[in-house]
Order: structure tokens, then C-alpha cells, then sequence
């Protein structure tokens, strides 16, 4: 029998409604079954049951989150569970990502922009290299998986295999190099970056934070070490070494002077059409643009916006799907998908996925008319649902709260209900919001019933719909004497961290939010959730939201959810009916096996302090011993918090990550501030102010 591919790693063992899941799901993948699904509750290990039917396969893996942050946490459980194996991490690499677009109406062009964070550039260039060159991986991915990414076939094919004793001059390897895109410099190596020192070329790939030292004699490579880029601590020698291209968009010189034929042609054939139209401005816009990007291609191989021009570079025939990052996954003989996919929460991914080409599909059709961009750029875009499901194998989604479409083409939907804590789904109250009978209104009621359970340490939290009545709540609540504070959207991450920790800690008791209660918050101490204005039928009101709403509060023994409405709505009857559904699977198991539920117990850590590591502690020790290394030397403080920000995110610990941009953002100001009165040089005095 063959080694296994995956080998997990975990101090727990499959409990609760675990291991019939495992088992089943593991069933289906062997028999062949296209789509399953998973229905896991809040709680209940959806991700260790993934791990555990990953651990049977043989083939690599997609994971695919609805954001970053969901996909960065599910990398590190992976990581956890899968140690010996390799865990990637692909999301869009944008910082902040403004799209090039065009608005008629005012006559406003508003050009591409774009911050791109070059750690995770990094992080993307590992997945496709992991994926061409081994098996035993497994890749989370956002929605920018979907998006063009360049031929596997070309990115292969360039890439640079150097070995010892190899017989290349040092001009021939400089040129091996430009020509993969790799940049000269006589600074400091940055990924994608060489420089020639006397007879040694030291190179910084796109994919690892190491440094490769080539040393050269007349004869060709004589010795290759890696070294840690930062200490220069010698780590090891090696005989080969692999460098993939820099960017994902390459292109053989054949092919280069092929594509750019080609995009001259289609260029005469716009030109043609527009002056047909009557369209003078719009032809000199697209022939001056074009020519331009053009002279780039011819000069450096590459221009900003390459992707538009994919289709002539690849070949492909108009209207054909672009390359992906699941190209780069392998197939079988047949040419079939020869890989797993799981698409976590899938009730909110799976539409994701649908929505993208139609969005980017419009924007485009407006540059093409207008001339700022050639019809072929609309051949640059996101795969389609269908294009998306053609390219994927056997897929398992995972959700608390399946939507339809999963539910109709999954040949089992799998539940896992129970918990191995043995914590049921909280009991639900339905309460009305205007003032009858015995109650006064959904404010006040709440606040009586959150009252009872602030009394016993426990913690609370109400859900509205605007961000103003969020606030207005918290106001209020804070002058009838209740610690509280609200949440939502415009805060902050520091300070929405901050919120959080204070909350867990029992600082406040009361936290009023809107939409951001929902998914991913891990609360134990949270033993109440008033849902307010539950009959405002809406996104924020369905019935998948006030399931997800009502899991917040399943993590506490004493789990208790009221939803105030006045009518009955077709998502509240729904989500009432599945959760004490649940709740009756729950007891019963419980009851059979004897087991009496507590409430999770999960350290309160403060973000704030377990980001410090004992460099930053020392730093910290330098602050007070010193007078102030900010005094001192402030350049050299925040090229330290730059340089505990870059290690922060190579974790994808993007919160603390997020804490230290703000510092330096703070730092810089106080810097410029401070910074001594210039005087003028020509006059000799200061300058007016």
C-alpha cells in the first residue's frame, strides 16, 4: 500500500456527529459523487471534519473562502492539522485595488490603482509553484482564484533550473534573468530583485524569503548558497536551485512578436470601425494608448495592463475562458479536474462566484466603446458559474446554513449537529416590538432581560439594521447606567479589536451591532442576543442571516436568543423551525450519552500584547531606558514597526498587521511634526508659515 499523500496532525479525535461525517462525505468522494454538502452547525468542527476527509485523499486540494480574512484564518487550522504538508495561501494581492473605468455620463476616466502588498504577491507566486512541482497540497484561495492568472504552460517553461558546474558566463545569467523579469538593482534585494557583486549574483525570488549566492568563474556557476536575506546567516548549500518568472504573464520571444502582430490587427480593425461610427476622439484615444503599451512590449516584455492583452499572447480564440489558478491544479489523463474542492460557507462563496464576470463584463463594455481599451480586453475577466464548475472536480460545500442551490445538486447533505462540547443551539423567544399587553416595547424589554443576565457575568448583544440606530442604542444605553459600546463597519480594526477584547474581558457587558454579528465572531461569555426589528423582511432579516445571528450564541450553556416582530415572517417561521430542530436532535443526544454541556473555555487574549514579540519587548525596554528611541532615532523606530508589520503579514496575522500600519501611520505624522524648522538657503531664514 502507497504512502499516504496527507498525513494529519491533531490532539483530538473525531466526536460528536464528527466521525459519522467523516465517513460519509469520505464514501461519497471515493464512490465519485460530484457535490456534497456539509451542514454544520456553529461549533460543531466543520474544519477538522474537512481536515479529516482530506487525510484520505489523494490528490491536492481548493479551499475556497468569501474573504481573506476567513481564507487567513482557515490557512492556519491547515497548517496545524497538516504540518508535513504543503498549506497555501492565494488571495488578490491588492491593498487597495481601484479598477480602471470610465463614466460617460460625466465624461470621467478614472484610471487603474493599485497598492499591491508584495508579501502576499510572494504568497501567490509559492501556491502556483507548489502546485506545478508536487501533490501533497493544499491551497485557500478567495474569489480571486476565478480570476486571470497567465498560462501554466508558459510560466513551466521559463523558469530557470541553475545548477553547480553549470556553464553559463555572468552576462548570459543576468540575461536569463531579465528576461524572466527579474529586476537589477545595487540596493537592498527585495523578491524579484538580483544584483551582480564582483563574480556572485545574489538573487531574491518572488516565492520565499531567502537569498541565493551564485558564485561565477570563467568556467560557469561554481557553488550556490542560501542565506537568511536580512541576518545574512548562512543557511545552507545547494546544487540546484529553481527560479519561476517574476510575474505570472510570460511569454516566449516568439510568441511576444506573435501577439503583438496580432494586436496590431485588431487595432487597424477598430481604427476602422470607429471612423465608420464617426468616433475621431475615440480612435485617437485607443490608437495612442495601444501604441504606447505596444512600444513597452517590444522594449521590456511587459506593460502595465498586460492581462487585457492575454487572449493574443495565449492564443485562445475570442470569448474563451481565461487562464486561472485552477489551470494550474493538475488533471487526469483525460484531461479532468484530478483535485478536491470545498467551498467554505458556501451560502455566501458560492454566489460570489456567480456575481463576478457579469460586474466586470459592464465596466469593460463601456472602455471598449469608448476607446480606451481594444474589444480583446474583455477576454481579461473573471470565469463564469458554468466556466467555474467545468474547471472544478468533485466539490463538498460547507455551511450552517446551505442555500438552495447546494441542496439541489448535492447527491448527500451530510448533517453535523452535534457538537463534541455537547452545547445545544440556544433556546429562541419570540417577543413583539410595540408596546402590548405586559411588554413596553422592544427596547425596554430587552434591556430588563439583558439586566438579569449582567447580573450573572455573562455578556449581551443586540442586533439592529442601520449603523445609526446602532449607534443611538449604545448612547442610550450608556446613560441608563449599562457599560456598552457598538460596532460596525466604519470602526476601525484597532479599535474593532480593541472593542472585542474589551468585551470578552467583561469591560462593557453591552455590544449593539449591525451585520459584522454574524459570521466568524467566537464569543463564549456570550449567553444573550436580542434580534431587533426581526420582521423587517431583508438580507440582514432572511432566514440564513438570523440562523447565522442566532449561532453567536451557541457557544454558552445558558444561550438564549428573543427576536422581537410584531408578524410572523416566512424567514423567522423557517429559522425558528431548523434551530429547535436542532435543538431536539441535540437533547436527545445528550440524554443517550449522558452528557451534561459547558460552556466553552477559551483564553482571553489581547491582541495588543500577543503581538509583541520579545524584539518588540526589547524595543519597548530601549523606549524607557533611553529616554525614547523615538527621540533618538524615529527613522529607525518605524523601519522597525515596517519591518514587524512585514512579519506580521508572512503569518497572515493581518489584524496585528493592520495595528502596526496605523502605528507608522501615527509615527510618520509625529515625525513631520517635529521635525526641525527648514531654513532656506538662499536667505538664510525661516520661512513664512
Amino acid at each position: 500500500m502507497s504512502k499516504p499523500l496527507f498525513k494529519l496532525h491533531s490532539p483530538f479525535t473525531p466526536a460528536g456527529d464528527q466521525p459519522k461525517a467523516i465517513l460519509a462525505l469520505s464514501k461519497g468522494v471515493a464512490r465519485g459523487d460530484r457535490y456534497q454538502t456539509l451542514l454544520g452547525v456553529t461549533g460543531s468542527g466543520k474544519t477538522f471534519t474537512a481536515a479529516n476527509v482530506i487525510a484520505q485523499q489523494d490528490k491536492p486540494v481548493l479551499v475556497i473562502a468569501h474573504n481573506k480574512t476567513l481564507a487567513a484564518q482557515l490557512v492556519q487550522e491547515y497548517r496545524e492539522f497538516f504540518p508535513e504538508n504543503a498549506v497555501n495561501y492565494f488571495v488578490s494581492y491588492y491593498d487597495f485595488y481601484q479598477p480602471e473605468a470610465y463614466m460617460p455620463v460625466t465624461d470621467t476616466y478614472i484610471e487603474k490603482e493599485a497598492m499591491i502588498n508584495d508579501e502576499i504577491d510572494r504568497l501567490r507566486h509559492a501556491t502556483t509553484q507548489t502546485l506545478l512541482t508536487r501533490r501533497d497540497c493544499i491551497v485557500v484561495a478567495s474569489v480571486s482564484c476565478i480570476y486571470n492568472l497567465g498560462s501554466p504552460e508558459e510560466y513551466l517553461k521559463e523558469h530557470l533550473q541553475l545548477t553547480t558546474r553549470m556553464k553559463m558566463p555572468r552576462a548570459q545569467l543576468v540575461r536569463a534573468l531579465t528576461d524572466i523579469h527579474y529586476e537589477r538593482t545595487n540596493a537592498d534585494l527585495e523578491p524579484g530583485l538580483f544584483r551582480a557583486v564582483g563574480n556572485a549574483v545574489e538573487i531574491m525570488p518572488p516565492n520565499e524569503r531567502v537569498l541565493f549566492r551564485l558564485e561565477l568563474s570563467d568556467e560557469g556557476i561554481q557553488a550556490i548558497d542560501v542565506f537568511d536575506p536580512v541576518s545574512r546567516v548562512h543557511l545552507k548549500s545547494t546544487d540546484t536551485v529553481f527560479l519561476f518568472p517574476r510575474k505570472h504573464f510570460v511569454t516566449q520571444e516568439d510568441q511576444q512578436k506573435r501577439a503583438i502582430e496580432s494586436i496590431k490587427k485588431e487595432l487597424a480593425m477598430r481604427l476602422k470601425e470607429f471612423e465608420t461610427q464617426g468616433k475621431p476622439l475615440e480612435a485617437e484615444r485607443l490608437k495612442r494608448r495601444t501604441n504606447y503599451d505596444l512600444a513597452m512590449i517590444r522594449e521590456i516584455g511587459y506593460c502595465n495592463g498586460i492581462e487585457n492583452y492575454a487572449r493574443h499572447f495565449s492564443g485562445k480564440p475570442v470569448g474563451s475562458p481565461p487562464d486561472t489558478l485552477l489551470s494550474y491544479f493538475p488533471k487526469t489523463k483525460d484531461g479532468a479536474p484530478d483535485f478536491l474542492t470545498i467551498i467554505d460557507e458556501s451560502h455566501v462563496t458560492v454566489p460570489q462566484i456567480g456575481g463576478m464576470q457579469a460586474g466586470d463584463a459592464s465596466r469593460k463594455k463601456t472602455l471598449v466603446e469608448y476607446g480606451f481599451r481594444l474589444p480583446s480586453a474583455a477576454d481579461n475577466r473573471p470565469l463564469t458559474a458554468d466556466e467555474f464548475t467545468q474547471r472544478v472536480g468533485q466539490v463538498i460545500f460547507t455551511s450552517a446554513t446551505p442555500s438552495t442551490y447546494e441542496r439541489e445538486i448535492s447527491t448527500q447533505i451530510v448533517e453535523q449537529v452535534i457538537r463534541p462540547t455537547g452545547l445545544i443551539d440556544p433556546e429562541i423567544v419570540i417577543k413583539p416590538v410595540s408596546a402590548k399587553g405586559k411588554y413596553v416595547g422592544q427596547i425596554k424589554d430587552f434591556i430588563e432581560e439583558a439586566g438579569k443576565v449582567i447580573k450573572k457575568g455573562e455578556r449581551v448583544i443586540a442586533t439592529t439594521l442601520t449603523k445609526k440606530m446602532a449607534e443611538d442604542l449604545s448612547v442610550y444605553l450608556k446613560e441608563a447606567g449599562y457599560k456598552a459600546e457598538y460596532l460596525h463597519s466604519e470602526i476601525k480594526t484597532i479599535e474593532r479589536i480593541r472593542i472585542l477584547t474589551d468585551f470578552r474581558k467583561g469591560t462593557f457587558d453591552f455590544l449593539v451591532g449591525v451585520n459584522l454579528l454574524r459570521e466568524g465572531l467566537d464569543l463564549p461569555e456570550l449567553s444573550l442576543i436580542g434580534i431587533l426589528d426581526a420582521d423587517k423582511e431583508g438580507f440582514l432579516r432572511s432566514e440564513t442571516s438570523l440562523i447565522q445571528i442566532m449561532g453567536r450564541a451557541a457557544r454558552n450553556v445558558n444561550g438564549r436568543v428573543i427576536i422581537y416582530a410584531d408578524t410572523s415572517t416566512g424567514s423567522i417561521e423557517r429559522a425558528v423551525a431548523e434551530t429547535k430542530r436542532r435543538r431536539t436532535i441535540q437533547l436527545a443526544y445528550n440524554k443517550k450519552h449522558g452528557i451534561t454541556p459547558q460552556t466553552i473555555k477559551k483564553n482571553i487574549k489581547d491582541i495588543t500584547e500577543s503581538m509583541q514579540s520579545e524584539h518588540e519587548k526589547a524595543v519597548g525596554e530601549l523606549l524607557t531606558i533611553d529616554g525614547g528611541l523615538f527621540e533618538k532615532n524615529p527613522k529607525a523606530l518605524i523601519k522597525e514597526k515596517e519591518r514587524q508589520m512585514s512579519a506580521a503579514v508572512k503569518v497572515l496575522d493581518f489584524e496585528t498587521a493592520a495595528i502596526l500600519r496605523d502605528e507608522i501611520v501615527v509615527l510618520t505624522r509625529r515625525m513631520e511634526a517635529s521635525a526641525p524648522e527648514k531654513i532656506s538657503q538662499t536667505t538664510g531664514k525661516r520661512p513664512k508659515t
